[in-house]
């Protein structure tokens, strides 16, 4: 279907549903042939622009609504313009049709032919024949006799609950639109059916060029009067819209009989069993999206809990690993305060030992000094010579042991008899420092 139109005259507008802003418009397209002559010099062409541009300025004071190339070959390009009222299309049609163009550069002149546009809407021979002539068609059954309007291009918007804020069409303002006509037995928009595209395989939600959503919709009248006042009402007719705001924008739609059987009673309930199995594949296709779903979960509680076991089984690693690594560092330090101990009880055994060594010593010397003193005892008491006096003046010729005179015992002097008799000099102890033992020194008798 062709974009959504802005409308600025709204004069010839028929009353559809006022309610919900809707009104019918009359078509006012025309068509335009152009005639194009040969090309005799290679390398030229016309310009579709420049044609358009010079139909334009053939119209005078009036303008196109819409006005775009429907076909161009080497021979014609034709034309489809579209303008605001229907007692225009005269005008212009009078100011195209039989004229000529002269585009610069071109010796040829260009023929332009105009007509009104041919609408393409059944008419009542149309479907009395159809239905005349189908042999599957009982005329006696509601769906398979000229009661049904199937209608395309119809948007969305247009015919969505104004309260509801949603843009989707709803079936209700589908019947109070067309209900103008007849008592409506039966409505089916079938993008509203969420299995619909499954059982038929066809896409129900179509764009116009302008962007905006469209519908398809089947209506049943239940008397024969009312479908043929509804065809009739919308032959030659483009879908208005009217805001609130006063601006009008209008679309094609595209009107047809229904040949297909579809509001049938055969037919609904064929789709209603096929809407039945779809849900219950559905059902089960959900079962079973839960039961995967649930064994995913039990699945990931599973691996959740191996992860908690596992980090448990790493934790309790780690704690048995540093209490090893605390344990060892208690033996560790336990034996380094053994080694300490050991070290200073070995040396206080040391100093001890030297100290017992050390009294030893002492013990000893001091048994030497007695002993040393008692032999000195012995041997003055033994070295007593009769007769002989001591001489504490002068000390013995010849000897080189003698140590000057100062205290302690010293060489004794003889009488001149004794002395006149050669004698050996003897050794006779002496006194010495404390600890150092006994000195011999000489001694002449």
């Amino acid at each position: 279907m062709a974009a959504a139109t802005i409308v600025h005259d709204t004069s010839e507008a028929v009353e559809l549903c006022p309610a919900y802003g809707l009104y019918l418009k009359p078509i006012t397209k025309m068509t335009i042939s152009v005639a194009l002559p040969q090309l005799k010099q290679p390398g030229k062409s016309i310009s579709n622009w420049e044609v358009m541009e010079r139909l334009k300025g053939m119209v005078h004071n009036h303008q196109f609504s819409t006005l775009r190339i429907s076909k161009s070959t080497m021979d014609f390009i034709r034309f489809e313009g579209e303008v605001e009222n229907k007692s225009l299309v005269k005008s212009f049609l009078a100011c195209l049709d039989g004229k000529t163009i002269k585009l610069s550069g071109f010796s040829d002149i260009l023929k332009v032919r105009a007509a009104e546009f041919k609408i393409d809407f059944p008419t009542r021979h149309d479907w009395d024949s159809f239905f005349r002539d189908a042999k599957d068609m009982n005329e006696t059954l509601p769906g398979e006799r000229p009661d049904t309007i199937h209608l395309e291009g119809l948007p969305c918007k247009w015919f969505a609950l104004k309260e509801s804020g949603s843009e989707k069409p709803s079936e209700d303002v589908l019947v109070k639109v067309f209900e103008k006509f007849g008592e409506i037995r039966n409505v089916d928009i079938p993008m509203l059916d969420p299995y619909r595209e499954e059982m038929t395989g066809r896409n129900f939600h179509t764009f116009s060029f302008g962007g905006h959503l469209n519908f398809e919709a089947y209506v049943q009248y239940r008397e024969y009067v009312g479908f043929i006042q509804a065809m009739s009402a919308l032959r030659g007719m483009k879908l208005m819209y009217k805001g609130e705001d006063g601006k009008a924008v209008a679309c094609n739609i595209k009107v047809s009989f229904d040949s297909t059987k579809h509001l049938s009673d055969a037919s609904i309930k064929k789709r209603q069993l096929e809407r039945q199995k779809l849900q219950e594949l559905e059902q089960q296709r959900e079962e079973q999206k839960r039961r995967e779903k649930e064994a995913e979960e039990r699945q990931r509680a599973e691996e959740r809990k191996q992860k908690e076991l596992e980090e448990l089984e790493r934790e309790r690693k780690r704690e048995e690993k540093l209490r090893k690594r605390e344990q060892k560092q208690r033996d560790r330090e336990l034996r380094r305060n053994q080694k300490k101990l050991e070290k200073l009880q070995a040396e206080e055994q040391k100093q001890l030992q030297e100290k017992i060594k050390l009294e030893e010593r002492k013990l000893l010397l001091a048994q030497r000094n007695l002993q040393s003193i008692r032999l000195i005892a012995e041997l003055l008491s033994r070295a007593k010579v009769p007769g002989g006096s001591l001489c504490r003046r002068q000390p013995h010729p010849g000897c080189p042991r003698c140590p000057p005179l100062k205290r302690g015992w010293c060489h004794g002097a003889v009488s001149p008899r004794a002395a006149a008799v050669p004698t050996k000099p003897a050794l006779v102890p002496r006194m010495t420092a404390p600890g150092r033992g006994v000195a011999l020194v000489c001694r002449s008798r």
